[in-house]
Order: structure tokens, then sequence, then C-alpha cells
């Protein structure tokens, strides 16, 4: 029988309003569980929070160096950025620098999440283009592995584009196991998206914290890809997301990555370890909490960055007020 859950409590005042519950899998490079909460061989979506699995072709095929990209940009590839000037100026100037331009990325377009940034877009009388789609760098890093191989540009979010293919070898190969029966589906930004365990996604994250199962490129590939995060964490987010305030606050001890429908995936170089949570409801605000959780059980947090990193761990309930009603924390009292 799988172990329980993680259990997330929102509380306000004295009483718990609500409750989620939480799969995790803490996996070592070889596919050892170390710990685990849940059922960690359900299938689950990891979203955007396997794009630093997705990043290894930019690096691996070359095509990082040949345009001369910097950790700025290997770190973008991996985001959910929250649509902040820099993220999408580094994004236009990646573009013209292999010879395309946002009208080339099939990501979409939305305003940016950060609001500071959207509300100055607004002012502007500006409409945002694909550049500010939160996966925008993830997409120019697909556009540039695709101009390196000489592979068409146009298409290269399809099941079938070789690129995309490429990128499902590189999954199965870190999750260990055969995905071309698994289900799929197609992902906010027009990706496909494959179905992996809890665990095997863990342990897909333990091998770019610990690339001894990896082929000398792939390896490689894999230690600048999570330099690259845990060296600009902005990039990887944005001023105020959780993902970018956490590694900045706990600087060269792990990557951080969230997805949506609650998911998180954390990579532990110092432990070779790697982490996956999912909320099965979909909620960030649990997964957030989760991994916060998990990683102080795995004595990652000192007590420093646990209390500077008090209200990201157990976030505050805010009423329009602007005052403390409740928290958001591991739940203490749960029987089964």
């Amino acid at each position: 029988m799988p172990n329980p859950p993680l259990i997330v409590d929102v509380t306000r005042g004295t009483l718990v309003e609500s409750r989620h519950r939480c799969i995790a899998a803490v996996a070592g490079p070889d596919g050892g569980v170390v710990r685990s909460w849940g059922d960690i061989e359900q299938p689950i979506y990891g979203r955007s929070a396997i794009k630093p699995l997705l990043a290894l072709a930019l690096v691996e095929t070359g095509a990082a160096d040949e345009f001369e990209l910097g950790e700025a940009e290997i770190a973008l590839a991996c985001a959910s950025h929250s649509g902040e000037p820099r993220h999408v100026e580094t994004v236009r100037a990646w573009l013209a620098r292999i010879g395309l331009s946002a009208a080339d990325l099939e990501c979409g377009a939305h305003l940016p999440y950060d609001e500071p940034s959207m509300r100055a877009l607004i002012r502007a009388g500006q409409q945002p283009d694909a550049a500010y789609n939160n996966c925008s760098g993830k997409h120019t890093g697909f556009l540039t592995t695709a101009v390196h191989l000489g592979l068409p540009t146009k298409g290269y979010i399809r099941y079938e584009h070789p690129l995309q293919q490429r990128l499902l070898g590189i999954l199965e190969q870190t999750s260990g196991l055969d995905l071309s029966e698994a289900p799929r589906g197609i992902d906010g930004c027009g990706i496909p998206t494959i179905a992996i365990p809890v665990g095997n996604t863990a342990m897909a994250m333990a091998r770019l914290a610990d690339p001894v199962e990896l082929p000398p490129a792939r390896a490689e590939a894999a230690g600048r890809v999570v330099a690259a995060m845990m060296a600009e964490p902005y990039m990887v987010g944005g001023r105020e997301e959780f993902v970018s305030v956490v590694m900045d606050r706990c600087a060269g001890k792990l990557a951080l990555k969230s997805g949506a429908e609650g998911v998180y995936a954390a990579i532990l170089p110092g432990l070779g370890l790697g982490v996956c949570v999912k909320a099965e409801d979909g909620t960030s605000r649990a997964a957030q909490v989760a991994v916060g959780q998990v990683l102080e059980e795995l004595g990652v947090l000192t007590s420093e960055e646990k209390r500077m990193l008090a209200d990201r761990l157990t976030p505050p309930v805010i009423n329009r007020a602007g005052l403390e009603v409740g928290r958001i924390r591991p739940a203490v009292d749960v029987a089964f």
C-alpha cells in the first residue's frame, strides 16, 4: 500500500476551512525511492515542471553554443516567466539572433502575469504578442534547436515533428520508461504533454541532479541547465514567483520549477536527488506548501532560510483589507 499523502490545510481563524491532498516522491538517479507520500505510480502530466528536461536538447545538440547563449537564455528556456520587461526583451533579442521573431512562436499570447508589467502594457495601449507568453523562452529554445539542426520551424509544436520526437526520447531516457503508448495531451502552450508517474518524474529530476546514468553529452547538458537555473533564478520565474524567491534565498542548493495543475519539481545537486510533487486537486497553493515541506524534511533548508521564506513555505491568507486571516500550512492532525 502507498504511504499516506501529504495534506495541506488552509485555515481561517481557528478553523481548517479547506484541505488538499498531495502526492510526492524523492528519488535518486537509479530510480531508488528515498521518500514517498501517496500513490507515486500515478501518471501525471508534468506540465511546465519538466521544462529543465526539455531544455537538454538545446544544450546537448550544440545549439546553445552555436548561438552563444548564456546562462540567462538557458534559464529562460526552463522558465514559466511572468512577462516582465527583462524576460520579454531577452526573448526578442534571442529570436533576432537566430533570424526569427515573435511571429514564429507557436505558443500563443497572453498578458504578463506580473501585475505592474501588465498594467504598464495596458496603459501604453499595446497588445501582447507571443514573446509575453510565459512559455516563450522554452519555445525560443525549441526554435533555436530546430534552426541548428536544419529542421522546419513551422509546426515545431506537433507531436510528429522531429524536434518533439527528440524530446520524447529525452523524456524516455530520463524517466526510464517507454512512453510510446503513454497517455498524452496538448499543453497550454500547444506542445505535446506526456503522462509520466510521479516517482519516475522524480527520478528524471534526479538524473539532472546527478547525471551518472546519462551519456556524456547529455550529462554535460544536465549540469549546464541546472547551473543556469541556479545562477539566474529571476529568469526562471520573476521577482515575486515562488521558484525564483526560493532559489535566490537558497543560492546554489537547488533548482526548482513549477507546473500547471499543482505540479512542482526540484533538483537537488548536493544530495543527488530529484523531487516531484503533485496536488491531486491541481491547486498551486497546496503544491507550493507541499514542496516546501519535502525540502524541510530532507534538511535542505537551514533555520535562517526557513525564517526568510516563512511567508512562502506557509503563505498567509490575506483578506481584501490586507489583513492576515489564516495560513496555508502542512496539516498536523490528520488520521488515516
